[in-house]
């Protein structure tokens, strides 16, 4: 019988050459519940100025959201529920109460500029734009001439 020597823990260094800053939070499991697949997926792109992160939460509003930075780290929490009206008519033999809820934090790098990061809900992907220091942003390429 072949013996399963692989841990069932994740490694803090198994997928560390794929993760960025940005997920050293979830990767440690802060915000994280034992089922993974109940936290929204999230997409981040890094340009020359900035990062933009896109979280995919249909059927919320913006109202349900809760984004906050706190030194650098950047937490998103969601809750929602949908309870049954207070009156009860009798008309429906089933109707089930929904709440959904989830948190993420993420790690931000010190070259972004906190005080600056906009979000905004639409068609049930939420985006934060958060831009970078000056310093931080990609310069352009510059052709040095030989003397």
């Amino acid at each position: 019988m072949k013996r399963n020597t692989r841990s069932s823990y994740p490694s803090f260094f198994e997928d560390f050459p794929a993760k960025g800053l940005f997920d050293w939070l979830d990767t440690a499991g802060i915000g994280r519940t034992s089922d993974s697949t109940t936290l929204p997926r999230v997409n981040i792109v890094e340009t020359g100025a900035d990062y933009k992160v896109e979280m995919a939460v249909p059927g919320m509003h913006k109202d349900d959201f809760m984004v906050q930075l706190d030194n650098n780290t950047l937490t998103i929490q969601a809750e929602k529920s949908n309870d049954p009206e207070s009156e009860v008519d009798g008309s429906y033999t089933r109707r089930e109460f929904s709440y959904s809820a989830f948190r993420r934090s993420f790690y931000l790098p010190d070259t972004v500029e906190g005080d600056k990061i906009e979000a905004r809900y639409l068609d049930g992907i939420l985006t934060l734009v958060i831009p970078k220091r000056e310093e931080a942003k990609q310069k352009p390429v510059r052709t040095i001439q030989i003397s």
